[in-house]
């Protein structure tokens, strides 16, 4: 598959801040579960621009759309969460070995097949191992996009100093494996429209 232009740093660091009042969206992790849902499912809403090539800022809230799209979003996500549970406390049994194991997992398994279940949401997406091929087909690319992720992530947590960092890393959280899987995994022609389906439904203010 033809790559498209990568997400330069500069533009990932920016990308909370287009729309500074988006950020306020973070309030509703004080409402116990039904904000926790809705900021779930807005967040995964985020990520689905991400794999459409769609930096220019973050998308408007809708409180309903967002909660019941975390809510089923989250109960299509048990088989696999208790899949991958069973398959971690098996290895961790395993001295050594079994932490090297579940290390190499979560780094360049688990990832693709969350971004995947982001874009299809299915529950047979969750299990596409056979994507995990092109992670390593384009080992260099990955590893860059999951360091520049995790540098992001660690100037946020900075940033928590003068409070925004808190929203703008949860906001751009994995943006830069988005943008991979958008890029070489799904096509950003394959996401586009259903992401500009999404953008059209009605939403708040914020």
């Amino acid at each position: 598959m033809a790559k498209t232009n990568t997400l330069t740093f500069e533009d990932a660091f920016r990308y909370p801040f287009k729309r500074a009042v988006g950020l306020l969206n973070i309030l509703w992790f004080f409402i116990p579960i039904i904000g926790w849902f809705a900021l779930s499912g807005y967040a995964i809403r985020i990520k689905q621009q991400f794999f459409a090539g769609m930096f220019k800022e973050l998308p408007k809230f809708d409180f309903v759309e967002h909660f019941k799209f975390g809510f089923f979003m989250f109960i299509k996500s048990l088989p696999f969460v208790i899949a991958y549970t069973i398959f971690y406390l098996v290895f961790m049994v395993i001295p050594f070995i079994g932490f090297l194991i579940n290390f190499f997992v979560s780094l360049f398994v688990i990832p693709i097949l969350v971004m995947n279940f982001f874009n299809k949401e299915t529950v047979e997406s969750y299990f596409e191992f056979s994507l995990v091929k092109l992670v390593f087909e384009n080992f260099e690319d990955y590893l860059i996009a999951l360091l520049k992720s995790i540098a992001l992530g660690i100037i946020f947590l900075f940033m928590m100093i003068i409070l925004v960092g808190w929203p703008a890393g949860s906001f751009t959280k994995n943006i830069f494996l988005a943008d991979f899987y958008g890029r070489i995994v799904a096509g950003r022609k394959a996401v586009k429209k259903v992401v500009k389906n999404n953008t059209k439904k009605k939403v708040n203010k914020k």
